[in-house]
């Protein structure tokens, strides 16, 4: 049902705290001397470099480059810059905190991907620390203890609107760069963490419940039942998404109703919509806003032959939830691209620190991409980039481009 997190989340020794523990960008736990200065890496010797100018010379560009990626033992597609190609000045090998409020959630596997990748390309680290049932206090126990560490930049998801703002003012006042992800405080609230690398929940909550109104099959009609069905109701990486909902549908005259289940992903939220619906098999369409629920939806709606007879919206791009949609079972979904949101983030804490502050931290939207049945295939095949495979792979863009 979910992707195997084998080698992918951190494996904690007996008696060591999870900020003890570091990630290359493989995912590998790190030693200290991993630390040391980047700089030590393939060098061009002067008789290396000279014979590579003589080769180019009689070969312009091509001969010595040849000779370049056989000393590396690589071809063009694995060729890396070394000391003499740097893609970046000589640095410290930087080590940043990704805080999250559900550390074991499928959702953040791409999010992981993202945040290996990354450091992979830049030589420096990470540590994925949290909670595993968007437990508040833990998840704010974990950033004071980034804090602690002394490390160079934190992500945190701020699924709670004041709770994390005192940590953000004590990392900025230590020199420690904050950006959040995922989840930022709501509308009228101030956290000074210095970007949010995310979706804007609240406009995709409505761009959804808009799409509902226009395609579902059966069509929705004034009066008729809809739940917002929601693993963890209040938090603020989802509860804007149920809010951004809400008021179209109601708007539109339906019978608007907030269903919550469990933080707990997989059996826990599929029990839960079981039992929601046996009491209420009057509901027309039912929206989920969470990657969990989405997967349960999906395979609730597919294994009780719904289809035809309610109508579903899943979030996310988990596989029950694509075939679902391949199949007409689901209407559509939501990608929020949650590779970018550990991609991005790490890109923009090292930049702030290979540049000395000069770099400033942006906020980033990642979209509110829906996908339909139209859009669906290229989403069926696994692949890293949305998290339901490890495998490093490229593939060919959509022609034309959807607009």
């Amino acid at each position: 049902m979910f992707p195997d997190w084998t080698g992918v989340l951190i494996q904690v020794q007996s008696g060591q705290s999870t900020d003890d523990v570091n990630v290359k960008g493989n995912g590998v736990a790190m030693t200290t001397e991993d630390h040391d200065e980047i700089g030590i890496k393939r060098e061009l010797s002067r008789r290396r470099f000279l014979r590579n100018a003589g080769a180019a010379a009689s070969i312009p560009l091509l001969g010595g480059i040849a000779d370049i990626l056989a000393t590396q033992g690589a071809g063009a597609q694995t060729y890396k810059r070394n000391d003499d190609h740097p893609f970046f000045a000589s640095h410290p090998a930087y080590h940043f905190v990704m805080d999250n409020h559900v550390t074991t959630n499928p959702f953040f596997t791409a999010t992981i991907y993202g945040c290996q990748d990354f450091c992979a390309l830049t030589g420096t680290s990470f540590t994925w620390v949290g909670s595993t049932t968007s437990d508040v206090p833990q998840e704010v126990s974990a950033m004071n203890s980034a804090i602690a560490s002394k490390c160079k930049g934190i992500g945190v998801t701020l699924i709670d609107n004041v709770a994390f703002n005192g940590p953000t003012d004590n990392a900025l006042n230590d020199g420690i760069p904050v950006i959040a992800y995922n989840a930022d405080v709501g509308v009228g609230y101030v956290n000074n963490r210095m970007a949010y690398i995310g979706q804007s929940n609240l406009t995709a909550g409505a761009a959804v419940a808009k799409a509902a109104l226009a395609f579902a099959k059966p069509a929705l009609v004034k009066g008729d039942l809809v739940a917002g069905i929601i693993a963890t109701p209040g938090t603020e990486n989802i509860q804007p998404r149920i809010d951004g909902a809400k008021p179209v549908f109601l708007a539109a005259g339906m019978d608007f109703v907030e269903v919550g289940t469990s933080p707990t992903v997989g059996a826990p939220e599929y029990s839960a919509i079981s039992s929601w619906y046996t009491g209420h098999k009057d509901v027309k369409f039912m929206m989920t806003v969470d990657s969990g629920d989405s997967d349960a939806l999906a395979e609730f709606i597919v294994n009780e032959k719904l289809k035809g007879i309610v109508g579903g919206s899943g979030w996310d791009t988990g596989l029950p939830v694509m075939d679902a949609i391949a199949s007409g079972a689901l209407l559509q979904t939501v990608d929020q691209q949650a590779y970018l949101q550990g991609f991005v983030t790490l890109m923009q804490l090292f930049l702030f620190n290979i540049s000395g502050g000069l770099m400033k931290p942006c906020d980033t939207n990642t979209g509110t991409a829906i996908v339909v049945k139209a859009t669906v295939g290229p989403y069926l095949k696994v692949n890293r980039w949305e998290g339901t495979s490890s495998t490093e792979s490229v593939s060919t863009p959509p022609k034309p481009i959807p607009y």
